[in-house]
């Protein structure tokens, strides 16, 4: 199969959307923050070789790169691109993580599990469109802990605009005491 990669821009001026015309996680979606997450997964290993990238994302059919904001795109961008292409075709989409390495293991949580349905439904997509994503990360009484993910993780706007608006859905939607803050 021919392999093609279209790259998006995203409202992060620090992170690309690479989207491929075939799946890179076919199941879930994981985030690494530096190479020695990677064991699993060499096109991740790969693309922290390249100097001033802090985080790469996986999720259904595209990759959001992240770099530290002290280089042009322009100087990195087909780097980025031989290495998906190179790695593409041996890369298996249904590649497992340990939970322990990436992040805090799915909650059983009755209140988590509503959270999740509201955010499925009202902001992920767009989130996901932009090249990112949401992860819950607890509820301690009526604050909710939140971790962005690709694109949103460095995002100026996801530190006010976006977590405000997700407190406000929460608000009309779960329960209006919550406040909604961005985990350490």
């Amino acid at each position: 199969m021919d392999i093609r990669i279209m790259i998006q821009s995203t409202p992060n001026p620090n992170a690309l959307k690479f989207v491929l015309n075939v799946p890179v996680k076919t199941e879930g979606k994981v985030t690494y923050k530096n190479a020695g997450q990677c064991q699993d997964n060499p096109l991740a290993a790969a693309l922290f070789t390249i100097s001033n990238i802090n985080e790469v994302y996986f999720f259904d059919n595209y990759i959001t790169v992240t770099q530290d904001g002290t280089l042009d795109w322009d100087a990195i961008e087909d780097q980025i691109k031989k290495i998906v292409l190179e790695y593409a075709p041996s890369h298996n989409p249904d590649f497992q993580v340990e939970e322990s390495k990436m992040t805090a293991p799915v909650s059983n949580d009755p209140d988590i599990i509503k959270i999740n349905e509201i955010l499925d439904r009202t902001i992920r997509p767009a989130l996901q469109m932009d090249g990112g994503d949401l992860h819950v990360v607890s509820l301690e009484g009526t604050v909710l802990y939140v971790s962005y993910q690709g694109a949103c993780g460095s995002c100026p706007s996801s530190t006010m605009g976006t977590l405000k608006a997700i407190e406000g859905i929460l608000k009309d939607e779960y329960n209006p005491d919550i406040v909604v803050e961005i985990a350490q």
